[in-house]
């Protein structure tokens, strides 16, 4: 029987039953559009986190608590032992090679008259924040080292902040309430958008040193450093490491650039897209077991029509290769539905995240459900070709 014969016949089985058909690549379907979309979303994160963490700029380095991979803590946590004056000793000996600024974080209430808005990002910062992480301003200006230094009340508001408390007035120079205590705005940040559901706008800035005394936080969050010339970014980060090494160890602390944070972005998410890619298809398998048990009971209702074409000189081999495009025709259909849907719906949930649907995991997801049917629908081919045919005539 020719390939094109066979093919022909194959659809002319499965369009007999297009309900139990459709029921069958059902789980091909789910498990297509699954790996799609989880795929969609990891890479979708990694672009955005990527893209966020290179317009920050080349000359950026994180100092963060603890070692990456390092040892912790019985508890399973790694102390954070970083302070404000780590961020000193490093201004004082890196002055000229680079800016520095520490940076502590809290939640709070923000008030105003009447309105409030509840869970504010609440950032200290020093004076230098702004020379070195790319922020903008729509009105107002950032606080000054002299600010800084008197721990003074002074804050700048983020457009969701502002939103929420002034909604059409001007807010400089007007008076708001953070945990109790009144700060004059100074500042409104341009917007920012939304990472993942976070609202970076729903945050306000204010000195590291009032940040410090109204809440009472004697460890940092992160040291920015951002040196002064993309050339030197290795020196200043060996000498980082040097001049807090003088006071903490190794498992204290990680001084990370740019590169290295991505490098380990990109790591984690490989990681992560793989296990979810993998869990999702488990469906595909559960799928081709769906194939196969529905083929194996085709092939024991179609006995008598398998025995009459072997009667009439159909070969083995062309009941097998019948059999086995069904299955493939089955699981392939199934992948198409399935990639048209995780396309699909990765495009709407991209309104909302970002998502990125490398190409390589459709060719993937649909030449996983092209195999998965070779694998499922071999089964029910051979025992179809090795039916004998006087006893298949006789089945009733």
């Amino acid at each position: 029987m020719e390939i094109v014969q066979t093919i022909k016949s194959a659809f002319t089985a499965i369009l007999a039953n297009k309900v139990r058909s459709f029921l069958t690549t059902l789980g091909i379907v789910i498990g297509v559009t699954s790996v799609i979309l989880l795929i969609a979303v990891v890479s979708g994160l990694q672009t955005f986190i990527t893209t966020q963490i290179q317009g920050l700029g080349s000359n950026l380095l994180f100092v963060i608590p603890g070692r990456v991979g390092g040892a912790r803590s019985p508890g399973g946590i790694q102390e954070n032992k970083l302070v404000y004056q780590d961020a000193l000793n490093l201004k004082m000996k890196l002055a000229g090679e680079a800016e520095i600024s520490g940076a502590v974080q809290k939640n709070a209430t923000l008030q105003f008259k009447n309105k409030n808005d509840k869970g504010a990002a609440v950032f200290g910062v020093e004076a230098t924040y702004p020379k070195i992480i790319s922020i903008k301003l729509s009105g107002g200006r950032f606080f000054r080292e002299v600010d800084q230094q008197a721990a003074r009340r002074v804050a700048v508001i983020g457009q969701t902040v502002k939103n929420n408390l002034f909604a059409q007035g001007q807010p400089l120079n007007q008076s708001i309430d953070v945990a109790g205590q009144k700060y004059t705005v100074i500042g409104i940040l341009e917007p920012r958008g939304s990472i993942f559901g976070i609202d970076q706008d729903n945050s306000i800035y204010m000195p590291i040193t009032t940040a410090q005394r109204q809440f009472g936080i004697d460890r940092l969050n992160t040291i920015y450093i951002g040196a002064n010339n993309s050339s030197n970014v290795a020196s200043v980060q060996k000498k980082a490491i040097a001049i807090l090494k003088k006071r903490l160890t190794e498992d204290d602390f990680t001084v990370q650039s740019q590169e290295q944070t991505l490098s380990t972005i990109s790591q984690i998410t490989g990681v992560l897209t793989a296990a979810l890619g993998g869990i999702a298809a488990i469906s595909l398998l559960v799928g081709g077991i769906g194939i196969m048990n529905i083929m194996l009971v085709s092939v024991t209702e179609r006995t008598r029509e398998i025995g009459l074409r072997k009667a009439v000189g159909a070969r083995p081999s062309d009941i097998r290769n019948q059999f086995l495009v069904e299955a493939i025709i089955l699981s392939g259909f199934g992948g198409i539905i399935g990639i048209v849907l995780g396309v699909g719906i990765s495009l709407i949930v991209g309104r909302f995240f970002t998502t990125t649907v490398p190409w390589w995991s459709v060719l993937l997801s649909f030449g996983f459900s092209t195999l998965v049917g070779i694998i499922f629908g071999v089964a029910p081919a051979i025992r179809a070709a090795r039916l004998d045919p006087i006893q298949a005539l006789r089945y009733e």
